[in-house]
């Protein structure tokens, strides 16, 4: 995670941890660092606790229902990518063996300080969302030009690096193209960065595959390791909170596909019975408990579908 932590944050009430001290929350995870050099010299390095909750976040708020065991998911999901991902990254140890406090395990990693790059790195192979939206309006995304009679779904011919600008807690990331990238962290970070957002896409894509998944996109982001100079890969990947990830056998171009992600939640959040008005500022209602559940078991499914692997 960052050298100089990030400014803001999302006000929680976040647990103590003996050895750790509270740093930062965002919308999901709650970073922490230690407080004596005993972790420290375990791990051979500096290093922050990164926690993921249960909490859930949509339309740019943070709700006041859990989902549970998001955060175990994530967490666990992310590891396992780690592994199979020939690319320099950020964790050091994620059982309580390595350090990681008993009352945060399984949901929590001892990650490299690092000090993060201020781009979050977007692979897309499939045209939707945001991309979508910018494609019809310009026939383009992130100033990439594509070609015409595209729809919402359909497979790119190449994959595109399209990045966009962080944005503190509560505020929409921004798409830049990638010679405000150059512009930020100049000519030879830029070109690793889209060389390494794409070799992790398309290696994620080939295994998501081949477990009846399509990935449509993600987002990673990397910063540099204060101990070695390497670009390194940092924060969560491949997770439904970062990817967009698809049911192979029910996938049609043209029409919105459904996801293993919120789904549940953004679509229950604009429904009638809902009653919230997201173009308001008013804090999104608490969820019925069936939305909670779906979403639970859209995230679990997510995960033993790729990992082959029970959740328990």
């Amino acid at each position: 995670m960052t050298d100089s932590l990030p400014s803001g944050g999302f006000d929680t009430e976040a647990l103590q941890l003996p050895g750790w001290k509270h740093v930062y929350s965002g919308k999901v995870r709650d970073l922490y660092v230690p407080v004596d050099d005993s972790i420290t010299e375990k791990v051979g390095q500096e290093c922050v606790l990164v926690v993921a909750s249960d909490r859930i976040s949509a339309y740019d708020h943070v709700l006041s229902s859990e989902i549970p065991d998001k955060g175990r998911v994530l967490t666990q999901l992310s590891l396992w990518w780690f592994e199979q991902l020939d690319v320099e990254h950020h964790v050091l140890a994620s059982t309580v063996e390595g350090g990681v406090p008993a009352e945060v395990e399984g949901r929590a990693m001892i990650c490299k300080k690092l000090d993060m790059f201020p781009v979050e790195c977007i692979a897309r192979g499939y045209l939707t969302g945001s991309g979508l939206a910018e494609y019809n309006a310009t026939r383009s995304v992130c100033s990439i030009p594509l070609p015409e009679g595209l729809v919402d779904g359909s497979r790119l011919e190449k994959a595109l690096f399209t990045p966009s600008a962080k944005a503190e807690v509560g505020e929409h990331d921004e798409n830049i193209t990638y010679d405000d990238v150059v512009a930020m962290v100049g000519d030879d970070i830029a070109a690793r960065l889209s060389e390494l957002t794409l070799k992790i896409y398309t290696r994620a894509e080939e295994i998501a595959r081949e477990r009846g998944i399509i990935l449509a996109d993600t987002k990673v982001e990397f910063g540099i390791d204060a101990a070695t100079g390497v670009i390194t890969l940092g924060d969560e990947v491949l997770t439904p909170d970062s990817s967009r990830f698809w049911d192979a056998s029910t996938y049609a171009p043209g029409k919105s596909q459904p996801s293993y992600d919120k789904q549940y939640v953004r679509d229950w959040l604009t429904s009638a019975e809902s009653g919230w008005d997201k173009a308001s500022d008013t804090p999104p209602p608490a969820l019925p408990a069936e939305v909670v559940e779906r979403t639970r078991a859209r995230y679990v499914e997510a995960y033993e579908k790729l990992t082959g692997r029970t959740f328990a």
